[in-house]
């Protein structure tokens, strides 16, 4: 319990100031319009990492009963759909995709596949849509009410439920108006930036399965687990652990399914030790497991700053998406120094906005978890100073060619 110990002050400082600041600027929003300038700073940019929606487990518990996933469950709401294509980040066909395939080799009970978004799911991404329509079409008036692949980038991971919490969000964002096809972004398997990709990168392999090993080896952890493993009546031999528990037991309670009276009596523990091994496996204060996780994005979130600074006569883009996992957001929390130790539920969102200052001309970065304003490490403030996030990003930025090179850095490594 030592790591909540020396994190659970200073989250809920963070998270205090957070809150209280983004109620300030809303106020002050609120109270100027209509002056010349209702607000000190313009926004010039906003990029959005969201999580996609509930859907079902992506393995089966050993040993215990499962729950029927049906095809009723996964219904397509008709006010969620959009028109759109997915393709490859140069335009062309759309990349195969191993993880999806995986999937579709195995059945769950019910008849459905493994890791698919589920009706509720696509209804929790338009919700985040609209909420992000309330935000910067309907109170800033930054976006146009219709969607626009000129002021809009998406981009996804290449697995179905990505893909759809993708199409969802903009038919809540834009009320399903658009402008010719959504046209949804996604990389070959081998060079995926959009989470930790263990498959491409030899370094993070190694370390990832270490650590994950050694995680489920922690006292407390090791501990806990064989007591609920014996409860549930899963023989000792088959593998199972926290995180695979969490899946399973949040899937269910998010659908209304039933669930082992054993795993639900458990689940504020099976919770805090998931977010533990999680916690232990990226290990945040060494600043190269970021680096190998998700280096390359925070690289390009960066860069995708800088050029609007620039003011690129060629760049209309006002609102960047993508469509990521909770070990993508993580990584994220913890390289900007405000992960709260909680497990991110379907639908959560990093947003970073860009903003110039209307009389100084000094530019800002905010950025915001879950709708809550947070103070980023290193920060001054919640408006934060664009040389000071810099900063604050560089130990765990890495552009492509850093990235590959580290990855294939492996010959020293013992554990």
């Amino acid at each position: 319990m030592g790591i909540w110990a020396r994190i659970g002050a200073v989250t809920a400082a963070c998270g205090a100031v957070g809150y209280g600041l983004q109620s300030q600027k809303k106020r002050a929003v609120l109270a100027d319009r209509g002056r010349a300038h209702p607000f000190p700073y313009e926004l010039k940019l906003v990029q959005v990492l969201f999580r996609h929606g509930a859907r079902t487990p992506l393995k089966s518990i050993p040993d215990i009963q499962e729950a029927e996933w049906v095809p009723n469950l996964l219904k397509d709401p008709s006010h969620t759909s959009m028109n759109y294509v997915v393709t490859n980040l140069s335009g062309g066909p759309k990349p195969p995709s191993p993880i999806e395939d995986s999937y579709r080799a195995h059945t769950l009970t019910g008849g459905t596949f493994p890791g698919q978004l589920t009706t509720l799911g696509k209804q929790q991404l338009y919700d985040l849509g609209e909420r992000i329509r309330k935000t910067y079409i309907e109170e800033f008036n930054f976006l146009s009410p219709i969607f626009r692949s000129s002021e809009v980038y998406v981009r996804s991971t290449n697995i179905v439920r990505t893909i759809e919490s993708a199409t969802c969000l903009l038919a809540g964002l834009f009320q399903q108006k658009q402008e010719g096809a959504v046209k949804i972004l996604t990389s070959e398997a081998e060079t995926e930036i959009l989470y930790p990709n263990y498959h491409g990168c030899k370094l993070l392999k190694l370390l990832s399965r270490h650590r994950w090993t050694e995680s489920a080896l922690l006292p407390d952890i090791a501990e806990d687990l064989k007591r609920i493993q014996s409860l549930l009546g899963i023989v000792w031999h088959k593998h199972v652990d926290f995180i695979q528990l969490r899946d399973d037991l949040v899937a269910r309670e998010a659908h209304g399914l039933p669930c082992p009276t054993v795993l639900k009596n458990w689940q504020k523990t099976v919770e805090e030790r998931a977010v533990e091994m999680v916690y232990y496996i990226y290990e945040p204060s060494k600043s190269e497991n970021l680096q190998l996780s998700v280096g390359p994005l925070l690289h390009t979130l960066m860069a995708n700053i800088e050029k609007k600074i620039e003011k690129s006569s060629d760049d209309s883009r006002k609102l960047y998406l993508y469509s990521v996992h909770d070990t993508t957001l993580m990584p994220c929390l913890m390289a900007l120094g405000i992960f709260d130790m909680k497990w991110p539920p379907y639908a959560a969102d990093i947003t970073l906005e860009l903003y110039e200052h209307r009389s100084s001309k000094e530019v800002y970065i905010k950025v915001s978890y879950i709708g809550q304003d947070q103070l980023v490490r290193g920060c001054s403030d919640v408006f934060c100073p664009l040389n000071e996030f810099r900063k604050a990003l560089l130990p765990y930025m890495l552009d492509s060619n850093g990235h590959g090179a580290l990855c294939n850095q492996t010959e020293n490594i013992t554990k």
